[in-house]
């Protein structure tokens, strides 16, 4: 069961939620253990919900409202969890690409966010809103898995990914969690719709030193570039100059690893780093 803790209710929609569920269940005189029971799910879950550490589905909430009885109120809660937490600065760029045909990203630092774990995700967050309660962090970490849908939909768009080697050596979250981060990098990679390449240090000097970057392609109007710091974002749209991005991003392929042997990389580092 998960420790009880004071929780903000306005601090998040999360945070309103899991304090309308704790504050139904104690009414109806019900442990998180007992409510879990009679919905068939476990107590511990319940906590993690109660505490905004884990996002319910759509039935867990109508099993709550069903066994407390709240005529349909966390259910009308639930919808507004849906809602991206994205920073304001970052929306233009996730709704340009969940239309984009082609995702193009060069990645310096950490793991693209299309292809995080949610583990991963959370160490990374976590560590960038230090102070802030964990609620925030789960709500921007459920918005970071939903921006991933689009890898599965009927149409999903072509993605080449470019990765540092320092990204699959830097021990994000600790070993289980960069190994299972490892583990995922491979099964995507093998998707037909899905190019991964590893830009190793032997590379040297290149054409992407100053950061991370993404291109967007769209079956109608222009390619933009995205360009990504820690707390903002810049969308590119002159033609000269998401031109030049692109010259770079062709150079950093060129200078990558081929994608079979950037997927040995990614095997050797899970073998001489994070073996458990």
């Amino acid at each position: 069961m998960a420790p009880t803790r004071d929780l903000d209710p306005s601090s998040s929609v999360l945070g309103f939620f899991g304090s309308e569920l704790r504050r139904f269940r104690e009414a109806s005189g019900l442990t998180q253990d007992r409510l879990g029971e009679v919905i068939n799910y476990t107590g511990s879950l319940v906590g993690l919900v109660e505490t905004a550490r884990r996002k319910p589905s759509r039935e867990f909430t109508e099993r709550c409202d069903a066994a407390l009885g709240t005529d349909g109120a966390l259910a009308r809660i639930w919808p507004l969890l849906g809602r991206p937490a994205f920073p304001s600065w970052f929306r233009g760029f996730v709704e340009l690409e969940s239309t984009a045909t082609s995702i193009a990203t060069y990645q310096a630092q950490v793991v693209p966010g299309l292809l995080q774990t949610e583990e991963y995700a959370w160490a990374v967050i976590r560590k960038g809103r230090t102070g802030e309660p964990d609620e925030v962090v789960a709500e921007l970490v459920a918005a970071r898995m939903s921006r991933q849908t689009i890898l599965d939909g009927p149409t999903p768009p072509l993605l080449w990914v470019v990765l540092d080697e320092a990204v699959l050596r830097r021990p994000v979250g600790g070993p289980a969690v960069m190994r299972h981060q490892l583990e995922r990098l491979l099964d995507v990679a093998r998707s037909p719709r899905v190019v991964m390449q590893v830009l190793p240090f032997a590379a040297g000097a290149h054409t992407a030193l100053d950061g991370s970057m993404t291109l967007l392609s769209f079956t109608e109007g222009p390619d933009v570039a995205h360009l990504e710091g820690p707390y903002s974002g810049q969308l590119i749209d002159r033609p000269e100059d998401v031109a030049r991005y692109t010259l770079a991003y062709h150079h950093l392929r060129a200078d990558a690893l081929s994608p079979d042997a950037s997927l040995t990389a990614v095997e050797t580092a899970m073998e001489e780093v994070f073996t458990e």
